[in-house]
């Protein structure tokens, strides 16, 4: 019998190591390497619940994270101040990640063999799942789309996004060539957990829904609802598919390359806000009390 070799990479795709013939993981230079198993027995959503090394890493990203929660965009969206072009220029924007996310799923799909380890096991049904899921949020963000005067054809054709398409093009480069801990924890830890925080903050209060005509507000406001309430488990989910596939002490290589890709995840998601923003300092504001309540914002996030 032949078993076919697992090869963990780094945040480059360089090999740190992979399977031996008998399943047991192994150095770079193909020596057997301790693994200490990860069984998670506290809450799921409870930081604590994980391994010292990826609570600290967690510590270590959350400044990074909070720059994409706590964008001016997000505040002005949920108070229904956003302007127009900031809001079409950030649908159209970030369509190719929401489009394209089921693909980058698949890619660290690719990675897993049936029965390779609990880990793996783990990670193919979640993925599996959410791939299915993630299949109907492309609908969602298009009736989200029209509500801003927008149809399809905005947002597979329109051009000058190149600053916000930076994160599908990120998504998909870590999806494919790093290893499945690290193509988890750049996207469905990183950019869903804080994209379900955002989502949060924007239906925390109802005027942006008020804003919206009645006729289509529920379909307009679905993709973000179901965000707001999705992505509160998903991250978690991820956290533990990651804790279990490198156990309690992985190499520092493959710490910091997770440490890395969730700190890139956030900033190319931050990168995608500022050229949405930008459109605001093109455009006027329609009362001069909004005009300086936003431009204090847009100056705050300077």
């Amino acid at each position: 019998m032949s078993f076919l070799k697992t090869t963990y990479l780094d945040f480059r795709g360089q090999s740190t190591g992979g399977r031996d013939g008998r399943g047991r993981l192994t150095s770079k230079e193909g020596r057997p390497r301790m693994f200490i198993e990860f069984q998670r027995t506290g809450d799921l959503k409870d930081i604590t619940s994980y391994p010292q090394w990826l609570q600290q890493v967690v510590r270590d990203t959350t400044a990074d994270k909070l720059r994409v929660v706590d964008h001016p965009l997000f505040a002005l969206m949920r108070d229904a101040k956003l302007p127009l072009p900031a809001m079409q220029r950030f649908l159209v924007g970030v369509w190719p990640t929401i489009e394209q996310f089921p693909r980058f799923m698949a890619k660290n799909l690719e990675k897993i063999s049936f029965g390779e380890s609990a880990g793996h096991d783990m990670a193919r049904r979640y993925l599996m799942h959410n791939i299915r899921v993630e299949q109907k949020h492309a609908d969602h963000w298009l009736e989200w789309a029209k509500s801003a005067d927008l149809d399809l054809d905005d947002l597979r054709f329109s051009e000058g996004i190149e600053g916000l398409a930076a994160l599908a093009h990120w998504c998909w480069q870590i999806c494919d060539r790093a290893s499945l801990p690290v193509g988890i924890a750049a996207t469905n830890f990183a950019i869903e957990g804080a994209t379900g925080e955002w989502a949060c903050l924007v239906c925390s209060k109802k005027d942006y829904a008020n804003s919206l005509p009645e006729d289509i507000r529920g379909p307009a406001m679905r993709w973000l609802r179901v965000h707001a309430e999705y992505d509160d488990t998903h991250p978690w989910e991820a956290l533990e598919i990651i804790a279990t596939l490198l156990g309690h002490a992985p190499p520092p290589a493959e710490i910091d390359a997770i440490r890395r890709a969730i700190r890139s995840s956030y900033a190319y998601m931050a990168m995608s806000l500022d050229a949405a923003m930008a459109a605001c300092e093109r455009t006027g504001f329609e009362t001069s009390a909004d005009n300086d309540s936003q431009l204090a914002l847009l100056d705050a996030a300077a």
